[in-house]
């Protein structure tokens, strides 16, 4: 797993979110955004992580930042998790991987003496220029926000 570190520049990419729209990183041209990925949503901690940062989406917005999910579930599992939750960010449902692979957040995981091959949790903040400027490797799902506002 080959994860994009910072100051490389984000390739291009376009998804459908939770509603069937395609989502371009073109979409976000001149803005500063937040990429968060998460292994499944409606588990725990997604849902704390997800829940946190809409928490303090104003916040981020204040700061300049538009905010995007990204897991490899479908569109009805992201539009339902959407819902329950009323996130006011799309959420990429990235069945294809093909996101997930390019920021290089699909690898060899363990679990409970477990080994397989899934999304591991990180959160790329990226410039206005397309180009990363922070990873967060070991995100803290409850206080997630927090972390990035101490970063910006």
């Amino acid at each position: 797993m080959e994860t994009l570190k910072v100051g490389e520049k984000v390739p291009k990419f376009e998804v459908k979110d939770q509603e069937g729209r395609a989502i371009k990183l073109s979409d976000y041209k001149n803005k500063k955004l937040i990429v968060f990925f998460y292994p499944k949503a409606s588990t725990p901690g997604c849902t704390a992580e997800a829940c946190n940062l809409r928490d303090h989406y104003v916040m981020l917005q204040e700061r300049g930042f538009e905010v995007l999910g990204v897991s490899a579930d479908n569109e009805k599992r992201q539009y339902n998790f959407s819902q329950k939750y009323d996130f006011p960010f799309p959420l990429l449902a990235d069945t294809d991987k093909e996101v997930i692979t390019n920021f290089g957040v699909w690898g060899l995981k363990k679990f409970m003496g477990k080994e397989y091959d899934g999304i591991h949790r990180k959160t790329f903040l990226i410039d206005e220029h397309g180009v990363i400027t922070h990873v967060i490797d070991k995100v803290k799902t409850k206080t997630h926000a927090e972390q990035i506002l101490e970063l910006i």
